[in-house]
């Protein structure tokens, strides 16, 4: 049952959120078609997994949209299944628009300049590895981008805004001309969790410094959030899971008393100029998949749009050469640098990004570690399947049983895992579960294992050891298993 959400007040990017009396959510994007009363009731019985058996349906995990058939060497990166021959051809134009290496503007290449003058890569693929996961910088001169610094103060009064110096985020790369803002030192302190049967987890515990800062340290009174780049996969099902099933699991104030108390995001969207239920990024701070590619676009990369409109992308009033520097924004591209055209191009390849099937949802151990999943409390905050909206004119994402395994709420992981920097509605403390599909995938895709937000647990059991507040019960209850029973859990996991 939703409660009550708390009085807060945030202003991101020029808006106002008010978290009482706010306008209706909207999905004014989709235009589904209202489910019947018989289609609720086939709904809760496909959705409802037998926690011993195995389903018939959960091999694939993103319904007909599964990819059958990945390649071994980039299972991210296949189209959904059932895409149309013109679908299909817009999905390789979106592709190659991801992996495009933009250059400074202006440029003869009108289609392919506007980078920076700031920024942290020069493309999508830069920082999500075969559409997979970024992960930290092995050491200093680790040339691969996919970690950045988010940044915020908050005043008395509850407003949050950007540094007023360094912007929203840390910059490490710059235009000729320009100096990037500095680098990130990433030092670690190890911490050990000792298991039920023995076994010591050995954690680690970043802290971050702004190190080679061009522009002088860090205000005492910045907020800092490091984020890795999340998996792309299954992007455009989650957008397509109704409003409603998301916030009937909401539960503000732990009505049920059962210790969760997933609360939405709340988000402006600026396509469609209103209140909407944040779904992507690690604390859901935007609405849509085109206002998530736009908003990254535009601070990762410094490209422009009519979402983002400022040709040099994050860079503050301070950092007058950076503003005042030319730009790549021409008429055939709706005066952005990144048109209309292109950006939709590039929303619809990371909304189509196709989930691989399960290869082995129904061994024997795989089925011993669900049950333990779903006793241990995992799936409380992970929860299993949702079906989708029904989509007229959208086929491949219409009425489709999904397993993404997230509620797509924000909840409390405790002091561990806190950034202590808010977000639209998500506290300093709450982070959108992530959904676990492709999560055995992992290493395959990215070449090493890097969890949570900022990719600090390599392995699962590392990242199950990091869950506190909500979490603290299924992560008690993960170090009192046995080493069967735990091996069996990460094999589930990694099945998935």
């Amino acid at each position: 049952m939703r409660g009550p959400l708390c009085l807060v007040l945030f202003i991101i990017g020029g808006h106002v959120a008010m978290a009482d009396d706010l306008p209706p959510w909207g999905e004014p994007h989709l235009a589904p078609i209202p489910r019947t009363e018989a289609e609720k009731l086939r709904i809760d019985a496909a959705v409802a997994s037998d926690l011993h058996k195995g389903s018939p349906y959960e091999s694939r995990s993103a319904g007909a949209a599964t990819a059958m058939s990945p390649p071994v060497h980039a299972p991210f990166s296949e189209p959904a299944s059932g895409l149309t021959a013109i679908q299909a051809l817009d999905f390789r134009l979106g592709e190659a628009l991801f992996e495009k290496l933009w250059v400074q503007g202006p440029a003869s290449t009108i289609s392919s300049d506007g980078l920076g003058p700031l920024y942290n890569a020069r493309a999508c693929s830069a920082c999500h590895i075969n559409d997979g996961r970024g992960h930290p910088p092995e050491d200093p001169n680790d040339p691969t981008p996919g970690l950045v610094l988010r940044l915020s103060q908050i005043t008395s009064d509850g407003l949050v805004y950007p540094d007023p110096l360094y912007g929203s985020q840390i910059q490490d790369r710059a235009i000729s001309g320009h100096l990037a803002e500095g680098s990130l030192r990433i030092d670690y302190e190890t911490q050990h969790v000792t298991m039920a049967d023995g076994l010591v987890v050995e954690l680690q515990a970043p802290t971050y410094t702004l190190a080679s800062s061009s522009q002088g340290p860090l205000n005492e009174l910045t907020m800092t959030s490091p984020r890795i780049a999340p998996q792309m996969i299954g992007l455009g099902l989650m957008e397509a899971i109704p409003e409603a099933d998301i916030l009937a699991n909401a539960d503000p104030v732990d009505t049920d008393k059962d210790g969760i108390s997933g609360r939405p995001n709340r988000v402006w969207s600026r396509e469609f100029d209103q209140w909407m239920l944040g779904r992507f990024g690690h604390k859901a701070g935007n609405p849509t998949i085109r206002q998530q590619t736009a908003d990254a676009a535009n601070g990762d990369i410094g490209l422009s749009s009519t979402l983002f409109p400022t040709p040099y992308g994050d860079c503050t009033a301070q950092q007058t050469n950076c503003r005042t520097a030319r730009n790549g924004n021409s008429a055939p591209q709706d005066n952005q640098e990144l048109g209309d055209t292109a950006l939709d191009l590039m929303a619809f390849y990371a909304g189509n990004l196709a989930v691989p099937v399960r290869a082995n949802a129904n061994d024997a151990q795989v089925l011993r570690g669900k049950s333990v999943f779903h006793s241990s409390g995992c799936a409380d905050c992970h929860q299993p399947a949702f079906v989708t909206h029904r989509l007229p004119d959208d086929p491949v994402r219409s009425f489709q049983l999904i397993w993404p395994f997230t509620d797509l709420l924000l909840h409390d992981m405790g002091d561990g895992l806190a950034d202590h920097r808010p977000e639209w509605h998500a506290t300093g403390r709450e982070w959108r579960t992530a959904p676990l599909w492709g999560l055995g995938r992992t290493e395959q895709v990215s070449g090493q294992k890097s969890f949570l937000h900022d990719g600090r647990a390599r392995t699962v059991l590392e990242a199950i050891m990091w869950h506190g507040g909500e979490a603290a019960t299924a992560r008690e209850n993960t170090r009192l298993l046995g080493s069967e029973d735990r091996a069996a859990l990460i094999a589930f996991l990694e099945s998935l």
